[in-house]
């Protein structure tokens, strides 16, 4: 209880816009701030996972400068406020430290003290907890780095980077396999995969080493991502639009070249003209737009008086 006392007093010296507020201990239990919103849940927008991560890394930050971990970091313990505030809750794992140096002997650490005796256990969430914390090795600020890593791919995913059937499955991907990173979205750039690919390394002398850089990471790149996204998304709309208007064209001006070039139907129409006089018709023509009819006939007329010649005319 001393110990608890101590490290409630240190949390709730913690005066920061993303921590929920610890007021003190009452009855040796914490109390602390309540926050109304919603827990933190993705697949979310990349531009909105970028936001809260900025705000997330921001104050486990605050929390490393002042030498508090959290050790159980996952998104229930996450919350967002209607406004879009991050607040981190439930530091009841975290642990107040100098820091701490490796233990040669695994079973030293990390302990609850109970009376004058320590007790080997794991402390943590299974899904979000390292592979030191997974071996019960002490847990530092890269553990919390690892955990951050993992709620980042879930935001961006909807999926837990690492999941099974129980708890020691899940424990047992944590410290032999990889995240499924083909999970995440196309869309997410090479830059905010390596941050991740950084924080998730398994190796902590390998891993990002303070919570700092990340925080750097997201804030220098929303310039790249945050307006580069929605102008890509934009873009793909335009391109959808064109490509549809473009194709109605194309179907139009396959339409009327299928409609000119179709063989006009044939029509028959029958006529009775009568040739001139009693002369006989020996040639005719139609005009082409079929109004007119020209004809050639040969007109015999009675020869005048005292003649035997006769008078050939052409009529038209």
């Amino acid at each position: 209880m001393t110990r608890f006392q101590r490290e409630a007093e240190v949390l709730a010296s913690l005066n920061h816009p993303n921590i929920a507020q610890i007021y003190g201990v009452e009855e040796h239990a914490s109390a602390m701030e309540l926050i109304e919103g919603e827990t933190l849940a993705g697949p979310l927008s990349l531009e909105t996972a970028i936001h809260y991560a900025k705000q997330i890394a921001e104050a486990l930050e605050y929390a490393h400068d002042r030498g508090v971990i959290h050790r159980d970091l996952k998104p229930a313990n996450i919350k967002v406020t209607s406004e879009g505030i991050v607040k981190l809750l439930d530091f009841g794992l975290a642990k107040a430290t100098e820091d701490p140096v490796e233990p040669l002997n695994s079973s030293n650490s990390p302990t609850l003290t109970l009376g004058v005796t320590n007790v080997g256990v794991i402390l943590g969430t299974a899904a979000y907890m390292s592979p030191e914390q997974a071996s019960g090795k002490i847990a530092d600020r890269r553990s919390d780095i690892w955990s951050f890593g993992a709620v980042l791919y879930e935001m961006l995913s909807g999926k837990q980077a690492f999941a099974g059937e129980s708890a020691s499955d899940i424990l047992a991907s944590v410290l032999k396999l990889e995240p499924d990173w083909s999970a995440l979205p196309h869309n997410v750039p090479a830059w905010i995969l390596n941050l991740v690919r950084r924080c998730l390394t398994k190796d902590r002398k390998r891993r990002l080493q303070a919570i700092g850089e990340a925080r750097m990471v997201l804030e220098n790149a929303p310039e790249e991502i945050v307006t580069a996204a929605p102008t890509a998304n934009r873009l793909l709309l335009r391109l959808g639009w064109m490509s549809a208007a473009l194709l109605a064209v194309v179907l139009i001006v396959l339409g009327f070249i299928s409609f000119r070039s179709r063989p006009t139907a044939e029509r028959t129409l029958r006529y009775t003209i009568e040739p001139p006089g009693k002369g006989a018709v020996h040639s005719f023509a139609i005009s082409p737009d079929g109004n007119y009819v020209a004809l050639a006939a040969r007109l015999y007329n009675k020869p005048a008086s005292g003649s035997r010649a006769a008078r050939r005319c052409v009529s038209d």
